[in-house]
């Protein structure tokens, strides 16, 4: 009988050890940069930014062509920490939807929340349920109470910094040696975050100010690009000198990685919150067009609800997945990231409220896959200022993209745009007197999903101000 049972005993043991262990979620590290667009990186075309460490991450990954974000930052990091379009969040802009002078607004937007709604689930929150450490350095742009905190939303650890490039503050405190480059001490957190948590599943979110004004950037960097010639509509040595650190910066991030033999483990995106400065009506007293940055071929800038505000670069390395130096054209946006992001981890993601992003594995996995979406959604009940001249760069605006087709319908007089960006990246054919079917078909979905999804209106002044409309910025030329 003792023979049996040792027997049995061994045979317990066996089958314990024979099973594989479970395999390692993936590790996640998300980059987001500040005010960056589409072309500014020689990935995407620029021939006077310089970005090597980003080109060579997009030449291991999957980049994506189409991939779409909110007109600016707060609306855009709430979105993708919780999956949710910003009538769910209520955050649409940094403070108010209704800024500038009240009688050159022609409507009385609604209210507009500076931070998450508490209890709200999150990616890290998500994630640290699952077993990972998580961290968040530099920006976070969702308010400063105690209820917003981000330790409040999942975050394990938090590096929270100021505005500034050099002199800034750091929460909890820390000690700064003077001169210190704010890209540098976020990159040296970031460093520091990874290799204490190598040997457990880690999720961190770099947040990065850079490539935001003020364009404090480092004075050899500047120096180097001054000697550079101008590149269409890409010239300001200052702003180059920040994509530069930036550069570096996640060039030391992917060499930490591989040092630490993280490599084959660890998720690497790359985003930026909205499009670049740049693309606006105004010029200054140069003639120039003003901005810091030029997002030809794309119709306008930061802020504003055309693709040059709202389509941004976007990198995704999932190493023995994602197709070194594959790209994809389907569109994808901002709240796809948490349902990504899950299944990577391979967590179930929150079932309440109703994650309105879909995940883009399969894109992942086979860049000519499709996703079988309907279309994407953006709604902006409110008003942006223009820089250097009076006005507005966006007034309160819905907008659907629904296959090749965009269409744009702005709320204070119902006038719409569509155009088909396959043929027109840049938005200068309004084909909405050509294929009215086609504008009545996706005016009808956006008003169906502001419905559904209880988006809050702007109300109509009873005694309209005769300001104009928002104004329509020349489409650019196309960058040769």
């Amino acid at each position: 009988m003792n023979h049996v049972l040792v027997v049995l005993a061994c045979l317990v043991a066996w089958s314990t050890q024979a099973q594989p262990a479970a395999p390692r979620p993936p590790n996640i590290i998300l980059v987001l940069a500040d005010d960056l667009g589409w072309t500014d990186a020689a990935f995407a075309g620029s021939r006077f930014y310089e970005t090597p460490n980003l080109d060579a991450l997009a030449a291991s990954g999957m980049r994506f062509t189409s991939f779409y974000v909110s007109q600016s930052g707060p609306p855009t990091r709430a979105s993708l920490l919780t999956g949710n379009y910003a009538p769910r969040t209520g955050v649409y802009a940094v403070e108010t939807l209704a800024p500038g002078d009240e009688s050159a607004r022609r409507m009385i937007p609604p209210k507009c929340r500076t931070s998450l709604r508490p209890g709200s689930p999150t990616l890290a929150s998500v994630l640290k349920a699952a077993g990972y450490a998580t961290g968040i350095v530099g920006q976070w742009q969702l308010g400063t109470e105690p209820d917003a905190h981000p330790a409040r939303f999942g975050f394990d650890e938090t590096v929270l910094t100021s505005d500034k490039y050099v002199g800034f503050q750091v929460t909890p405190a820390a000690e700064v040696p003077a001169g210190t480059y704010l890209t540098d001490f976020l990159t040296d957190r970031a460093v520091d975050f990874v290799g204490r948590h190598k040997d457990h599943p880690f999720f961190l979110y770099l947040s990065y100010l850079a490539v935001r004004a003020p364009l404090d950037a480092k004075p050899a960097l500047v120096a180097r690009f001054e000697k550079k010639a101008p590149a269409a509509g890409h010239r300001d040595a200052a702003y180059a000198a920040l994509i530069a650190s930036l550069d570096e910066s996640v060039g030391r991030i992917l060499a930490r990685i591989q040092e630490l033999q993280l490599t084959g483990q660890t998720v690497v995106i790359f985003a930026s919150d909205n499009g670049g400065v740049g693309g606006y009506p105004e010029t200054d007293n140069s003639g120039r067009r003003i901005g810091v940055t030029d997002n030809a071929p794309l119709r306008g800038g930061q802020g504003m609800l055309y693709e040059g505000g709202i389509r941004v670069p976007f990198l995704v390395r999932w190493p023995g997945v994602t197709q070194p130096g594959s790209r994809t054209a389907q569109p994808a946006i901002h709240v796809d990231l948490l349902p990504t992001l899950c299944e990577i981890a391979a967590v179930r993601p929150p079932s309440s409220p109703t994650l309105d992003g879909i995940s883009l594995v399969p894109v992942l996995r086979d860049s000519t896959a499709t996703l079988g979406r309907d279309a994407l959604f953006w709604h902006f009940p409110g008003y942006l200022e223009a820089y250097g001249r009076p006005g507005w760069r966006t007034t309160p605006v819905g907008v659907i993209r629904a296959g090749n087709f965009k269409l744009l319908e702005f709320l204070e007089d119902g006038r719409l745009e569509l155009y088909n960006l396959v043929e027109d990246v840049s938005e200068k054919n309004n084909l909405v007197r050509s294929l009215p079917d086609k504008a009545h078909e996706l005016q009808s979905k956006l008003a169906a999903w502001r419905k559904a999804i209880d988006a809050s209106m702007p109300e109509p002044k009873s005694h309209p101000s005769p300001q104009p409309s928002q104004p329509s910025p020349p489409a650019p030329k196309p960058r040769p």
